[in-house]
This record gives C-alpha cells, sequence and structure tokens, in this order.
C-alpha cells in the first residue's frame, strides 16, 4: 500500500511548488505597484494611462543661472516612470547629475538591465555644470527599480522619501499663465509646472507611451520678483516644429539651449528643445503660447 502512496504524494507536492513558482513569476496586476514602490523604497505619484511616477529632487545641488537659484522644482528633478506592459513594464526616465556622477551611474545602470538613451545639458551656463542622462527599461519592473535604486545610491540624490507638503502661495500670477497659455498647470516646490501633451500618439515597439513619461511639453516657471519669473523646460516636437518652434522663442527673447533626442525609436521622431529666460511673466507666458501655437498639441483654452 505504501508504495501507491508515495507517488500521489510526491504528484501533490510538485504541483504544489509549481503553482508557487508560477505566482511567484506571474507579472504584477495592472494598477498594483507595490514591489516598485518597496524597491525604491517611497511612494509613487497615479497618472493618465496607467503609469506611476517617481520623483528625486536634487535638494542636494546648490545651482544657479545668470545669478538665479534654480528651485529642484524648476530643472533639478530626476524622475522614472513605469507602465505595465504584456511581459512585465516600461521604465522610462530622467536623472540629473553632476559631472562626476556621470560613469559610475552610466556603469550601474548597464549592469542592472537599464538602458541610458541620452545624456547631454538642459540648462546653459549654470554652475556647477549639471547633467541629464536619461534611461530606458523594460521587463520585470522590480528588477528595473531595484537598478535604479542602485545607480542613485552612487550620487548624493536624497533617498529618503521626501514628507508631503501642502500647496503654498507663489508669488506669481498663475491664472493669467493658464489663460495665456491654455492649459492649467499645478504649484509643486515653489514652481509653476505646466504639461501640454502633444495631439497625435507616441509609439515604441508598438506600445503607446502616455504623456506623463516624458513626452508633453514641459514649462516651468519660478518667480524672481517684481513680476518676472525664471522659465525653462522643454519642448518635444516633430521634426517640422523645430524651425518655426526656434524663432517663436528666440522672437520673444526666450533663449534656446540645447536642442537633441530623449529616445532611441520612437515613432513619431521626437527632437526636445531646453529654453530658458528671466523676464516679466506675462511676456514670458505670450512667447511661450506663440511657440505652442506652431506645434500639434493639446490645449483647454484660447488665449
Amino acid at each position: 500500500m505504501r508504495s501507491h502512496i508515495l507517488p500521489s504524494v510526491f504528484v501533490s507536492v510538485s504541483i504544489l511548488v509549481s503553482a508557487r513558482l508560477a505566482a511567484q513569476a506571474a507579472p504584477s496586476p495592472s494598477g498594483d505597484w507595490s514591489v516598485v514602490e518597496q524597491a525604491l523604497g517611497r511612494k509613487g505619484a497615479p497618472n493618465p494611462g496607467g503609469v506611476i511616477k517617481f520623483s528625486f529632487p536634487r535638494t542636494d545641488m546648490s545651482v544657479s543661472v545668470a545669478g538665479v537659484q534654480v528651485r529642484p522644482a524648476l530643472a533639478l528633478g530626476s524622475w522614472v516612470a513605469f507602465e505595465h506592459t504584456g511581459d512585465g513594464a516600461l521604465m522610462m526616465g530622467d536623472l540629473v547629475l553632476a559631472e562626476q556622477e556621470v560613469a559610475p551611474v552610466m556603469k550601474k545602470l548597464e549592469s542592472g538591465g537599464v538602458e541610458p538613451t541620452a545624456l547631454h545639458n538642459h540648462l546653459m551656463m549654470e554652475s556647477p555644470r549639471v547633467m541629464y542622462m536619461h534611461v530606458h527599461g523594460r521587463g520585470d519592473a522590480a528588477k528595473l527599480a531595484a537598478a535604479i535604486r542602485d545607480a542613485l545610491a552612487l550620487t548624493k540624490t536624497p533617498m529618503d522619501a521626501a514628507p508631503s507638503t501642502g500647496v503654498s502661495p507663489i508669488d506669481l500670477d498663475t491664472a493669467m499663465i493658464a489663460k495665456t497659455l491654455g492649459v492649467a498647470g499645478k504649484v509643486s516646490g515653489g514652481v509653476y509646472q505646466e504639461s501640454v501633451p502633444r495631439a497625435d500618439h507616441i509609439m515604441e515597439h508598438g506600445i503607446e507611451i502616455p504623456p506623463s513619461m516624458g513626452v508633453a511639453t514641459a514649462i516651468n516657471f519660478q518667480p524672481t520678483g517684481g513680476g518676472k519669473a525664471a522659465t525653462t523646460g522643454d519642448f518635444v516636437m516633430i521634426a517640422s516644429e523645430v524651425g518655426p518652434v526656434i524663432r517663436a522663442l528666440t522672437g520673444h527673447g526666450i533663449s534656446v539651449g540645447a536642442l537633441h533626442s530623449h529616445m532611441l525609436e520612437e515613432t513619431p521622431r521626437l527632437f526636445f528643445m531646453h529654453f530658458w529666460a528671466n523676464d516679466d511673466a506675462s511676456a514670458l507666458a505670450g512667447g511661450l503660447r506663440a511657440a505652442l501655437d506652431a506645434m500639434n498639441v493639446k490645449r483647454a483654452t484660447q488665449p
């Protein structure tokens, strides 16, 4: 009798082990990002399209441009965003780095299966020099998050989750800016931030890239006193829009600081144009609106 019982026991144990292994290998259900939050040591911010975004402000950096002390929310915010896919997750992001941090971070990312897709400046004449590394990964979300955590550990990026703070008043006519640009923004870290999505669909390897994963035009305003503001960000354009946007910006006294790619295999091909100005906020909003008018973007209102 014993010889008949043992095989059935082994079969039962085998089925149980296989079930456990399958459960461990299965991707986390759509909308569940707990493994990523655990790996990165902080809660992410849910975004449209099922995206979760994690921010790592470089509060350790003291950077100035033409006498303006740059707040992290203006141009010194590292971030990564995750989107569920059929084979795990797609991750994209932008890491803000000191020059001496670039080489070790790049090496660590590559060893962890994360691909650097661009390395360049966003600002001009900043002190000290700041570099921006755009990253891409696809596969197991927890492993991608761990690779980002290990890379950031090689920098001075504060890794303790920042406490949540309420919206504080800002010395800026944000209603005027929103009306002029045709898009409502938000105040974060003493900076008024606008995000303007493109009207077309951005694809990569058959996956649609939501605007919150870095393919929306970003326009930020930091008040500098007396109705003035420093503005920076990047316009996300197709090739035919580059020239008209340059002319619109420079024609309104807004400097173009960089023009380059952030991604490798997106469709349509995108170009990112970074800019800088410190002037009357109303005049800047008008110039930025002129640039948006040269692009295929979504807006809610007309000026």
